[in-house]
């Protein structure tokens, strides 16, 4: 089963695109305290050499859902589901800084906002329409939306196989 630090509900992977298609591998946040350490795991668990492209998925189970795509020595690009998951904990604030969220103060909860790079899977086959309507469906849970964005990218069989 992929990373589940103790007591959290948090399912994380890492995927890197290969001229086979896409390899999984888990991803084990659970010592991450800055957003250096999110793409240390994911060159780590991935064992990556150089300009591959990788994507770092997250998800806290009924909350939110976070994709953060790795390219060799660029920065990463971040997408969070939810901005209020910057509120949420330290990993949530850790995405929330990677998806440039600002910190906020007595702010209201707005209901869902999706924060971050809209377009960080276009060229993979997702428009950011398609990722702000899924990651906005009502009652879809953050697994499903994963789900099905793996599937539009074709690592889905990754993806089960991790879970």
């Amino acid at each position: 089963m992929a990373s589940r630090p103790s007591g959290s509900r948090l399912f994380s992977v890492a995927f890197v695109r290969t001229a086979n298609g896409w390899r999984g591998a888990e991803a084990d946040l659970g010592e991450a305290e800055i957003v250096d350490d999110l793409g240390d795991v994911v060159q780590e668990s991935l064992g990556l050499d150089g300009e591959e492209l990788a994507l770092l998925c997250v998800e806290a189970e009924d909350e939110w859902f976070a994709i953060v795509r790795y390219r060799g020595d660029t920065e990463p690009r971040a997408f969070l589901s939810d901005a209020q998951a910057a509120r949420a904990d330290t990993l949530g604030e850790l995405f929330g800084e990677l998806a440039g969220v600002a910190p906020e103060g007595d702010t209201p909860e707005l209901g869902v906002r999706p924060a971050g790079d809209f377009e960080l899977l276009s060229d993979l086959g997702m428009s950011p329409e398609e990722l702000i309507e899924l990651s906005m469906e009502e009652g879809a849970l953050p697994a499903d939306t994963l789900s099905v964005i793996a599937e539009r990218l074709a690592f889905a069989d990754e993806l089960d196989r991790l879970r």
